[in-house]
Parts: C-alpha cells; sequence; structure tokens
C-alpha cells in the first residue's frame, strides 16, 4: 500500500471535523469552562473566607485581643485589626489567580469554540421539506400555499 498525502489529508480533516462537532455537540466545552472557572471561584472565595472574613469576625466577636501584639504585627508588616492579622495578600493573589484562569479559559476555550460554532461545516444542514417565503423570509413548508407568518400567497414548488 503506497501513501498518499491527499488520502491523509482528507482523513485527518474528516477526524477533526467529527471531533469537533462531538465537543459541540453535548455542550462538553461548556461543562469544562464550568469546572475551571466553578474551581478558581472556589479558591478565591477560600481566600477570601480564610484570611479577611474571620479575622475581621473573630476581632467583632472576641473580648480579648487576638494573638498577635501591636508589636509583632508591625514588625511582620501585614495588616492587623484588634491583634488579628488579616492578610488580605494572600486574596489579592488568588484573585490575580482567578483572572488569569478566566483570561486563558476565555481566549484558548470560548473563542475558538465559538469559531468552530460559526463555521459552516458545523451547521445542521437546511431542511428539505422547507423553504423561504419570498415575502418575509421565514421557512415555510414547501407545500404551502399561504405563509404562516405574513400571510402572503405563495405558489407551491
Amino acid at each position: 500500500m503506497s501513501f498518499d498525502p491527499h488520502r491523509v489529508a482528507h482523513r485527518t480533516r474528516t477526524l477533526a471535523q467529527g471531533f469537533a462537532q462531538f465537543l459541540l455537540r453535548g455542550r462538553t466545552a461548556d461543562l469544562a469552562v464550568a469546572v475551571v472557572i466553578g474551581a478558581a471561584i472556589g479558591a478565591l472565595i477560600n481566600e477570601f473566607v480564610k484570611d479577611i472574613f474571620t479575622p475581621f469576625a473573630s476581632a467583632l466577636v472576641s473580648w480579648h485581643a487576638g494573638a498577635a501584639s501591636a508589636a509583632e504585627c508591625n514588625a511582620s508588616g501585614t495588616f492587623c485589626f484588634r491583634g488579628y492579622p488579616i492578610l488580605y495578600t494572600n486574596f489579592v493573589d488568588a484573585s490575580v489567580s482567578f483572572l488569569v484562569i478566566a483570561l486563558v479559559v476565555y481566549f484558548f476555550v470560548i473563542v475558538p469554540t465559538n469559531k468552530l460554532v460559526s463555521n459552516s461545516f458545523l451547521q445542521p444542514s437546511p431542511d428539505p421539506a422547507m423553504r423561504k417565503c419570498p415575502e418575509c423570509q421565514a421557512d415555510i413548508p414547501k407545500l404551502a400555499k399561504r405563509c404562516m407568518y405574513c400571510t402572503q400567497p405563495v405558489a407551491p414548488e
């Protein structure tokens, strides 16, 4: 059997089209995006609760000062509220990480998926039993004598 580059190119093209249709048929890309963005939002919320909300709530509810003294807070360079260190830098890091993940997902998953969907080879073929109304351009059955949308009489095909 000899090597035919045209046949290989054709098989590769049909394989890529089939794979693209598989990815887009069941909203696989949407599910993958939801999982990735959900994990990133979960990390962001965890950092907020752990490093900002919990120390503030502890400082407001407790009657005594936090574990860190004012000298320890000033020496470490962290912001302290009633002796409880507020580690806002961890939350900023998680926010930047979320933004980077969201940008990567958008530019490397959403944009290519939208481009694939807009290509004509992935569009469903037109229904052979339908035709366009000459007046309003709506899809009507081929055997119709009048358009169901604009009520314009049409000649049957």
